[in-house]
């Protein structure tokens, strides 16, 4: 691990509560002189902190709490630096194991320490603050009353019973059915039907209508109950020229844009677990509603997000030549921000919400997570686990978590628990889904014992099924190499009782006897050969092949020798360069590495001759071509010039030689290339049959 000189570490024990010893981490962190430990860095000791900004580039200070305190002190003594914080109280030193958590204390400093990463992309939203609330007329003119003044609100009403239209028109309110929304912040477009006979835009609430209901059928929120009506037909009359009432309406389909919607419909129009920024669903609840229109008030302006994913189309496998093959991102999406574009896929930068679980299953590595790269969370992972092994630390278990409530519980952990075992190390990320193997099976090699993913039940099961489907991959591996079970592990949790059962009941999986040194790299598939070669080169039972199960991204293809003519239309659909032809000769080669059992070569052969087998090469030979299918060339009969294989000419000569159109000396065309066949075809047309003739 390189020693982080520049970075000034300012310690506190906490009041005592923290067992911190500064010389054990100036040892295995290499600085220049231990630490000195404050023992109320935000209260007693807040004028030493101010006076020890200027003595490095960057500060660590191993307290979250005070975090706004200390930003505050460094913004007054003019701190250009960098500031960092990590939490050493209630994620090393409040637990059962305090005493042996010094390991963990210089990993959780050492990750702290290193430089921010580079910022990614973004995407921009504009909102003006034009909402569209949406649902029941009561609930729904009640809260644009309650907003008119701050927002630019509408309303569309799903169902009028109950409900009374305002004295004063000063917003539109419109009313309809079977309503559809498509967007994203500051760009909803909501289309929906006018069912209703009475169109709210066009009624002037005159009440001509109302007097005249023989079935009282209408209200004072001018729509029609068209179960009490009895077509009478006097309302019409009455409405007269208003033309606001029309029972044989020609055009019912209406549409509006807006910036921000408030759906209280009592089943959300948009079922997604991550729905679209600017959109809210609170249900019925009085206190959920207003929470949701308290978050929309608050989306008016310009806001950007980060683009969380990069997409590399030259390698995605969802499609050839219109055959669909790899559908995985797709799939596990859970905000419905992916499509289709035929051969490839595309990613609404703004419905993204960052889940990461498209990279995760990717079995190509098109589908990339940046947020961070894998390239930067390597290296987190890597400084983190060489100070935990430099400080004597052993069997180092990284729990991964997220920062909303993975993050509540680890702190509650500390605080009213036993808080986390020494050997458990807390590293955060920003979704759990965007965990791909690469990344967990790099820690591995990297030297831990075994990650562990905490998440909560309310999590979209798609990804979560994914996960489970990606480690058992992994586990399936590790286990076959003979480090045997329990690396890879997912923990739900939603209450502190059920994660600390969890993480204290963990047992030490087998690790690897020498750490990698290698870094991760932005190609999934490359990063995985590395890891792959460190695993296998350190087993304890080495392996040549391991067998997977269906759905893994690693195998081989095998060719029915009999029924392939080598057509070599599988070469032309293979996204990944993993089936390749020979130009001179007809050959179909393969290569192992690159294979992502996508399945689009068995769905593109004519011939059904090609099958997959899920498996795991760990030798040279998967790099290597091999060959799976060669055949005699045929000659051209009449210059001599290859242009298929024996097989395939045999066969077409067979199928077509007694059509009427090859009957006679025209049947020898079959024989000859294409150039051949139109000079022969230009030489000899009398006494041939023609298509008029038929």
């Amino acid at each position: 691990m390189p020693p982080i000189h520049k970075t000034l570490s300012l310690l506190c024990n906490c009041n005592g509560t923290v067992p911190v010893d500064g010389a054990a981490l100036a040892e295995s962190l290499e600085l220049d002189a231990p630490p000195a430990i404050c023992r109320s860095l935000c209260r007693q000791d807040a004028a030493r902190f101010s006076g020890d900004l200027s003595k490095g580039e960057d500060v660590v200070v191993s307290c979250t709490q005070e975090a706004p305190l200390f930003r505050e002190l460094a913004e007054q003594a003019g701190f250009a630096g960098r500031l960092r914080f990590v939490n050493v109280r209630e994620l090393a030193g409040w637990s059962r194991e305090a005493g042996a958590a010094q390991p963990k204390m210089a990993a959780l400093l050492a990750m702290a320490s290193l430089p921010d990463p580079e910022p990614v992309p973004v995407a921009g939203f504009r909102s003006g603050g034009c909402l569209l609330i949406i649902g029941p007329a009561e609930a729904a003119l009640a809260w644009a009353a309650e907003v008119k003044e701050q927002l630019d609100v509408s309303v569309l009403i799903t169902s009028g019973r109950g409900g009374e239209l305002p004295f004063l028109r000063d917003y539109p309110i419109y009313s309809g059915k079977s309503i559809r929304i498509n967007g994203y912040l500051g760009n909803f477009k909501v289309a929906w039907e006018q069912e209703n006979p009475i169109d709210l835009e066009l009624c002037t609430r005159c009440n001509a209508c109302i007097r005249v209901c023989p079935e009282k059928a209408i209200g004072f929120d001018y729509q029609i109950d068209l179960d009490k009506c009895r077509d009478h037909r006097a309302c019409v009359k009455a409405c007269g020229a208003i033309g606001a009432i029309d029972f044989e309406r020609q055009t019912t389909e209406r549409s509006e844009r807006f910036d921000l919607i408030l759906d209280l419909s009592p089943t959300p129009l948009i079922r997604l677990p991550h729905p679209p920024e600017g959109y809210r669903a609170p249900g019925r609840d009085i206190l959920d509603q207003t929470k949701a229109l308290r978050a929309l008030s608050a989306l008016v302006g310009e806001f950007e997000k980060p683009r969380y994913v990069g997409y590399k189309a030259g390698v995605c496998a969802h499609g050839r030549n219109k055959i669909t093959g790899c559908t995985q991102c797709l799939d596990v999406c859970s905000a419905a921000a992916i499509r289709s574009l035929g051969d490839r896929v595309e990613v609404d930068p703004h419905l993204c919400q960052g889940c990461g679980g498209c990279a995760t299953t990717c079995p190509s590595g098109a589908m990339r997570y940046v947020y961070p790269r894998v390239p930067d969370l390597g290296l987190r992972l890597k400084t983190l686990l060489s100070a935990y092994r430099a400080a004597g630390g052993r069997d180092a278990c990284v729990l991964f978590h997220d920062g909303r409530r993975g993050a509540e519980l680890l702190m509650d952990l500390g605080r009213h628990g036993p808080g986390l075992p020494a050997r458990v190390i807390p590293v955060e990320v920003h979704d759990v889904a965007s965990l791909g193997l690469d990344t967990l099976l790099a820690a591995l090699a990297y030297g831990a014992s075994q990650c562990v993913i905490l998440y909560q039940e309310e999590e979209p099961a798609g990804y979560i099924e994914t996960l489970k489907r990606q480690l058992g991959f992994g586990q399936t591996i590790l286990s076959a190499l003979g480090y045997g079970d329990g690396h890879l592990q997912l923990i739900a949790a939603d209450e502190r009782s059920a994660l600390e059962h969890a993480l204290w009941s963990l047992e030490a999986a087998r690790g690897v006897a020498q750490p990698a040194t290698f870094g991760l790299t932005e190609d999934k598939r490359r990063t995985l050969e590395f890891v792959f070669e460190h695993l296998a080169k350190h087993a304890p039972a080495p392996q040549e092949v391991v067998p997977l199960p269906a759905g893994a991204p690693w195998g081989s293809v095998q060719v029915d020798r009999q029924k392939c003519t080598l057509c070599m239309g599988c070469v032309g659909a293979c996204p990944e360069s993993a089936l390749m032809d020979t130009p001179d000769y007809p050959r179909l080669k393969f290569v192992e590495r690159n294979c992502v059992q996508c399945g689009l070569c068995v769905k593109t052969c004519p011939e059904n001759a090609l099958s997959l087998t899920p498996r795991l090469l760990l030798t040279d030979q998967a790099r290597r071509e091999r060959l799976l299918n060669e055949a005699e060339p045929f000659h051209c009969v009449r210059c001599g010039k290859p242009f298929g294989t024996r097989q395939m000419v045999d066969g077409m000569f067979g199928r077509l030689a007694g059509h009427a159109m090859f009957a006679g000396a025209a049947a020898r065309r079959l024989q000859m290339c294409a150039d051949c066949r139109v000079i022969d075809m230009m030489e000899n047309k009398s006494g041939e049959t023609t298509i008029f003739d038929l």
